[in-house]
């Protein structure tokens, strides 16, 4: 028998953009900053990265698939990749800004893309934007022995403030209006609030109408995991916030993931090397 989600689980539920954005990889290939003129007006192209830009000065205007915008200083935005793009400073007034060439998927998909509405993120933190810009720029530059990570954290820092300040809080639920972004946020949604249930492929891909043998490799493309390895971290997952959080009894935490307590004290001790009551004292 197993033990139905309680208050202290619902602590841990995440929504929908959340269980999404877990599974989102970043990759900066350049950060830059210019001042002046040079280098920003560029005729029409279609680039395959991101381009993710503050001002810090200056005039101008981008036009993204045939529509104008006239961003300001003070302000960051994204112009996607796949978009036709032209770019415009005025040689009296031009633009100063910081900016790099990213992308960003979130499986296969990327998490900005052609057809999504212009954004504009008015930088209330200016400091804050430029030192993270400088910290990319700097480990592009000279990289460290841990560069990438240091540049991954800085780009995934702007991408947050991005679309908090942007008061972009329907972002996700645009990106998902897709039929396959819908369909895995069904079963991602049904996995996080049924770990304590007995969890097969079988009844997951069911939820989307698809055979199992075409279910896992659909899956796997998607989050870069099986159904059954995601399914198992997010049961470790969640086994570890109880186990730091709460003084609920070990066999009980088990049984709230979906385990017999013998079978959950060795899959732990698997995923993260010590003991659940070990992880637990570790923590207090």
């Amino acid at each position: 028998m197993t033990v139905p989600p309680s208050d202290a689980d619902d602590r841990f539920q995440m929504d929908m953009p959340a269980r999404i954005l877990e599974n989102l990889t970043v990759n900066v290939s350049h950060a830059f900053y210019r001042a002046g003129y040079y280098g920003w007006n560029a005729p029409e192209e279609k680039p395959s990265f991101n381009r993710l830009y503050y001002l810090t000065e200056g005039e101008g205007a981008v036009t993204l698939d045939g529509i104008r915008y006239e961003p300001h200083a003070g302000q960051l935005f994204i112009m996607p990749a796949g978009t036709v793009q032209t770019r415009f400073t005025s040689p009296d007034n031009p633009y100063s800004r910081y900016f790099c060439h990213f992308d960003a998927k979130i499986g296969d998909w990327p998490l900005f893309q052609s057809g999504s509405p212009f954004h504009t993120a008015n930088v209330a933190e200016p400091a804050r934007i430029e030192a993270l810009f400088r910290e990319m720029i700097e480990q592009s530059d000279h990289p460290s022995p841990f560069a990438v990570l240091r540049i991954k954290a800085c780009l995934l820092q702007l991408l947050a403030y991005y679309l908090e300040q942007g008061g972009h809080k329907a972002f996700m639920d645009r990106f998902m209006e897709g039929s396959e972004h819908g369909k895995l946020a069904q079963v991602l949604e049904y996995i996080d609030t049924r770990l304590h249930e007995p969890l097969e492929v079988e009844m997951l891909a069911e939820l989307v109408h698809l055979h199992p043998n075409y279910f896992i490799p659909y899956f796997k493309k998607q989050l870069g995991t099986t159904p059954m390895s995601y399914v198992q971290r997010k049961r470790i997952e969640l086994a570890r916030r109880l186990l730091t959080a709460t003084n609920i009894e070990i066999s009980t935490i088990a049984e709230r993931v979906g385990m017999e307590p013998s079978h959950f004290s060795r899959t732990f001790k698997k995923a993260t090397g010590v003991s659940p009551s070990t992880y637990r004292n570790s923590t207090r």
